[in-house]
């Protein structure tokens, strides 16, 4: 019998423009191989960071000391979206430095990604959001007034999945973004 996926997974699963690249993580005395058999499919690793319903995200303080808290958050295509309080210590964190990273709930088939959140500004982009939020999360809603949402853009993401360790850890490095130009006006 075929396996049925909600459709906002199947999206979600599909490869960015620029598909993230997999190679074996650096993980020294733990047995993983340098071979390509066994690593991850991308497919996997996304399907995982759709499913999750609960989230860790870990930023850091701005005296350099960790700060790990439970979040909720959709995955896309194109990154990993949640909101934070105003004044939240996550919040605080971010605008002092964006460098963070995401686990999904599963220790036991973890996926972590890292990269840079930055606040969303765009009215479409948090519109096209509100929707699968309220389905994933419901009776909860994306309430903007509490404060930003962020995008994490992925930088590199692990797949380590307990049942096949280590033959199957996996590491994905994401294309790298354009750097955004700001237009001059001529005066």
């Amino acid at each position: 019998m075929p396996t049925l996926t909600h459709p906002a997974a199947r999206r979600a699963r599909r490869p960015p423009a620029s598909a993230p690249k997999a190679d074996r993580p650096r993980m020294p005395g733990y047995g993983v191989a340098r071979a390509r058999r066994g690593l991850l499919s991308w497919r996997t690793a996304a399907d995982r960071l759709v499913r999750s319903h609960n989230y860790w995200l870990v930023t850091t303080r701005p005296d350099g000391r960790p700060h790990a808290m439970p979040i909720w958050g959709l995955w896309r295509a194109d990154g990993f979206f949640f909101s934070s309080g105003r004044r939240s210590r996550k919040t605080r964190n971010l605008t002092a430095d964006p460098r963070c990273l995401v686990c999904t709930e599963r220790a036991d088939e973890a996926v972590i990604v890292e990269g840079d959140a930055r606040p969303v500004t765009d009215p479409a982009v948090l519109a096209s959001l509100a929707r699968p939020y309220r389905r994933k999360y419901r009776p909860w809603t994306l309430d903007l007034d509490l404060g930003p949402v962020y995008a994490l853009r992925p930088r590199v993401a692990f797949g380590v999945f307990e049942r096949s360790f280590p033959r199957s850890a996996t590491r994905w490095t994401f294309p790298a973004r354009p750097a955004r130009r700001r237009l001059r006006r001529r005066a």
